[in-house]
């Protein structure tokens, strides 16, 4: 018994240490956002899904809910920023070709559509970003309009 008390007092004591240590935020500037609204032009209702839905994962510019300061939750929060940013992140559009552009198009509505995205781990505490089906598809509408644009690009040259 005393060993098991030793062993939690420890572990406890290691957890209150690691409070003071986190990872890097993902801070950035959600201006940087703006060369992928400006070139994809979304209509304001598509814009607001995007930012209460998207942008906290797929952009530089992340606002951490209060529980992003408890470890290992931090970590956690930081690993699907990093994997979500990994796939897409629309702070790097004027970066993309044309071809990945049209790719990331497809792939976005396509996940917003089966409703892979965002996702479940994201709503359960972002209400917010929850998607009704009219969301869904005006969305998916519109994301499907954006890649066939950049298609014709592509077929253009």
């Amino acid at each position: 018994m005393k060993i098991l008390k030793k062993t939690l007092l420890i572990l406890l004591i290691i957890l209150l240490i690691l409070q003071f240590f986190g990872p890097d935020k993902n801070e950035g500037d959600l201006a940087s956002v703006n060369v992928f609204i400006s070139e994809t032009n979304p209509p304001e209702n598509v814009h607001k899904i995007l930012k209460e839905s998207c942008f906290d994962c797929h952009s530089n510019k992340t606002n951490y809910p209060w529980y992003n300061k408890i470890t290992p939750v931090n970590y956690w929060l930081a690993d699907h920023v990093k994997d979500g940013k990994k796939h897409l992140n629309f702070s790097k559009w004027s970066e993309y070709s044309l071809k990945k552009k049209e790719h990331k198009m497809d792939e976005l509505h396509e996940e917003v559509e089966k409703k892979k995205m965002p996702l479940d781990s994201y709503t359960w505490t972002h209400s917010e970003a929850n998607l009704t089906q009219e969301q869904i598809d005006v969305v998916v509408s519109w994301g499907k309009k954006v890649q066939a644009n950049y298609k014709q690009q592509m077929n253009s040259k």
